[in-house]
């Protein structure tokens, strides 16, 4: 006897699952016959499901559903199964999504050093253009912060996960409202949520959008919370830590209009319009033409400069190509040189497989040793593991399985998963290793990825390039 099993979704097929926050997971999704990959948000329904969030899922699926724009990423299709049907599928709430071929943005950002200058620029005006068109329509997102930040095959921003939005404006009236709730994440929200006053909604994705630009060029949030409990927050309100690493090695330019987004009092703050005509974002970018070899090698510098690709994405065999949906990935990434030179295909034992994480590693340890290994690296960090049952992937292979969560330096949570699989190298049995993120920042996962890759446990079996 199987259990219940996932639907279809308008002729899209689950495979695998990519992610998942608190409330959902999210799965890779291909339409086999027409050579098309999509993402998969499942938001599951239980007995205890109240009709307020489900209500809530129905106002993010109507408002992502009406946003069209180049760096939003689309919403394409939903559908529902109810609990009556439980015995033979998994009920839930299924949005079918434009799949972030590129992976995370900030996934490709080194922590304490960010990107250079021109990447930096060339994405924030990414942001500001989707933003400035999601106001357009009324919407306010609310929830802006690097793991929203997404990546299409070709490079392009793509802004997701409208689970907080509200509309503050009727399109058809003009008529504009303030909010009340109060939301979204610690180190990104705007100073004026602190107080229980209504706000004006522009002002608040303003803010969110200026922590993104400086945690691009600094590759760190500023600060854990905007609050005179914050010592860095402190000095930002009065003028002291601009003399202070990292805010003295922002260039003056770029510094300029940081600070105008990052204006506490929401009446002062620069707007969207006024970002656009800051000279910096209107710098000619020879980025901006479309080069996505270029865009890949820019954007990565900082983890070459350092040595993270080269463990990531070490040279072990010459691979082909195997797997339909690695195959359908490839022949669906008309642009794939962005995710060719980013490294996004990995080499395992039936071949080169698409794994958009670049927070992995091989060892000349099998799972088994190796995965003990981790465990007690991470336990002597203070992060929580807890062991899964070992399962076989849809090719047969064993794989091992560590969840593991806790909180990181901004006192922000992460959740995710330590998966190992068998690899051979040159005859010698040896692990592959996959950190995937669930939810959390993506520059903090980097770095316990970079903690545990460094632990006198597990340093000594890593394979370098």
């Amino acid at each position: 006897m199987t259990g219940p099993k996932y639907p279809k979704v308008v002729g899209y097929e689950l495979v695998v699952q990519i992610g998942g926050g608190g409330f959902s997971t999210v799965f890779r999704a291909v339409n086999i016959s027409e050579h098309r990959v999509a993402a998969c948000k499942l938001i599951r329904l239980t007995a205890e499901t109240s009709e307020k969030e489900r209500k809530n899922v129905e106002k993010e699926m109507r408002i992502h559903a009406a946003l069209k724009h180049t760096n939003v990423l689309e919403f394409l299709n939903a559908v529902v199964v109810e609990l009556k049907h439980q015995a033979t599928y998994v009920p839930g709430i299924y949005m079918l999504l434009e799949f972030g071929g590129g992976g995370d943005l900030f996934d490709k950002i080194a922590p304490d050093v960010g990107v250079r200058e021109d990447v930096a620029q060339l994405y924030f005006n990414q942001l500001i253009a989707g933003m400035n068109y999601i106001h357009s329509q009324g919407v306010c997102h609310r929830d802006l912060k690097p793991e929203n930040m997404l990546l299409d095959v070709a490079g392009t921003l793509k802004i997701s996960d409208f689970g907080l939005s509200a509309v503050f404006r009727l399109k058809e009236s003009g008529k504009t409202r303030t909010l009340t709730e109060r939301c979204g994440s610690l180190p990104y929200v705007a100073p004026e949520l602190n107080s229980d006053q209504p706000y004006y909604a522009e002002p608040i994705d303003v803010w969110g959008v200026g922590v993104i630009l400086f945690t691009l060029l600094v590759g760190n949030t500023p600060w854990d919370e905007p609050t005179m409990s914050s010592p860095e927050f402190c000095g930002y309100a009065n003028g002291s830590i601009f003399s202070e690493e990292p805010w003295n090695r922002i260039p003056a330019e770029p510094l300029s209009l940081i600070r105008g987004l990052l204006t506490v009092d929401p009446a002062n703050r620069m707007t969207l319009n006024d970002a656009f005509q800051h000279p910096w974002c209107m710098r000619p970018s020879q980025l901006a033409e479309g080069n996505p070899l270029e865009l890949a090698e820019r954007l990565s510098q900082s983890l070459r400069d350092n040595g993270d690709l080269d463990l990531a994405a070490p040279t072990l065999n010459d691979s082909n190509m195997d797997g339909d949906e690695d195959q359908i990935m490839l022949s669906a990434t008309h642009q794939s040189q962005f995710t060719q030179s980013l490294m996004l295909f990995s080499q395992t034992q039936s071949g080169a497989r698409y794994t958009p994480h670049l927070t992995r590693f091989y060892t000349s340890l099998g799972p088994s040793l190796i995965i003990t290994l981790i465990k007690e690296a991470l336990e002597n960090e203070k992060v929580k593991c807890k062991d899964a049952p070992v399962i076989k992937n849809d090719r047969g292979v064993e794989l091992h399985k560590l969840r593991i969560g806790g909180w990181d330096m901004r006192k922000q949570m992460f959740k995710g998963w330590v998966d190992v699989e068998p690899f051979s190298y040159r005859g010698v049995e040896g692990s592959f290793c996959v950190m995937r993120r669930d939810e959390g920042n993506p520059i903090s996962w980097r770095q316990l990825w970079k903690v545990l890759i460094s632990a006198p446990l597990v340093e000594p079996h890593v394979l370098r390039k």
